[in-house]
């Protein structure tokens, strides 16, 4: 099994001195921690699992490429086991081709994702909804496409007990992974959807600079399927897709939206999900101290 290291009282990836202890196992500032799994994105699932139980994380936001490895049945047996509950299921979506039959075949895979999810226990699936076809230009075309794929799995969704999660992504990504770019636009797509079916995801990297973001979260009200949290750092490096820091490493006001989720009444767990060479790169169980110590200074008490 896993076990944390000594801790070095350094922070990862900035090597700074912590400037906290570490909080210990059974801490009840980390009863809604989760570790979104590809934070440590070298790890199998196996160890994510023994890594957040021996330091004290109750629960994990699963990918779906590393699950398929393990084995879903035996996965959702391992996690149980552990005493872990599953945050989210990442991810679905990719809706936006043009073509017919890849549009079907993403919808075959979605239906299969929530399958996953509900085998979990996860109570939401995170789409994720897709860029431009090669080729095309019609953002408004795609992002018409995107919000019609949620809506025909409305019907699976509701049948297996599992949220649909769509997660806004930053405009830089709108080309290639995330036609839908704001949370106004998510909301617009959820909301003439059964809430129990369709709700979105909060992630601060995606949409910290969001005008009006105040308003649009407390629209979001009964909505927030999960709450996200890394960091906008500066400069991005080259490849912008591992732009995401450590909480505190950069430039998103935490406390702020935070208590904007809170007040719209949002109580689920807070997956740290970061996509950052570095940290991939540092001890994982540095990454882990380093994570539920920003946690416990720059969220928890505010949600």
């Amino acid at each position: 099994m896993s076990t944390p290291q000594d801790t070095t009282a350094l922070d990862v990836p900035s090597r700074a001195p912590a400037r906290m202890d570490t909080p210990a196992p059974g801490d009840p500032r980390l009863a809604r921690l989760s570790l979104n799994q590809k934070t440590v994105d070298g790890w199998s699932l196996r160890t994510a699992v023994e890594a957040c139980a021996a330091h004290g994380i109750p629960a994990i936001g699963v990918w779906r490429e590393p699950l398929a490895v393990a084995g879903v049945d035996a996965s959702a047996a391992m996690i149980r086991d552990a005493g872990l509950r599953v945050s989210s299921l990442c991810r679905g979506g990719f809706f936006t081709a043009a073509d017919g039959a890849e549009r079907q075949s993403r919808h075959d895979d979605n239906l299969r994702a929530l399958d996953e999810a509900a085998a979990l226990g996860a109570p939401c699936l995170v789409l994720v909804p897709g860029g431009l076809p090669a080729g095309d230009r019609d953002l408004r075309g795609a992002r018409a496409r995107a919000a019609q794929a949620v809506a025909d799995l409305v019907p699976h969704a509701l049948e297996v007990g599992v949220r649909l999660a769509i997660e806004p992504m930053h405009p830089i990504f709108a080309a290639d992974r995330g036609v839908v770019s704001t949370l106004a636009q998510a909301l617009d797509i959820a909301e003439p959807l059964p809430t129990e079916a369709v709700g979105v995801v909060v992630d601060t990297f995606h949409v910290w600079w969001e005008p009006g973001i105040e308003d649009q979260i407390a629209r979001a009200a009964g909505r927030i399927a999960s709450y996200q949290v890394c960091e906008w750092i500066t400069p991005l490096p080259p490849d912008a897709l591992l732009s995401r820091g450590m909480m505190g490493d950069g430039h998103i006001d935490f406390a702020h939206l935070s208590r904007c989720v809170a007040a719209a009444g949002y109580r689920g767990d807070v997956e740290v999900e970061i996509f950052n060479a570095e940290v991939w790169e540092a001890d994982g169980h540095a990454v882990l101290d380093t994570l539920a110590r920003r946690y416990v200074e720059l969220v928890e008490p505010h949600v």
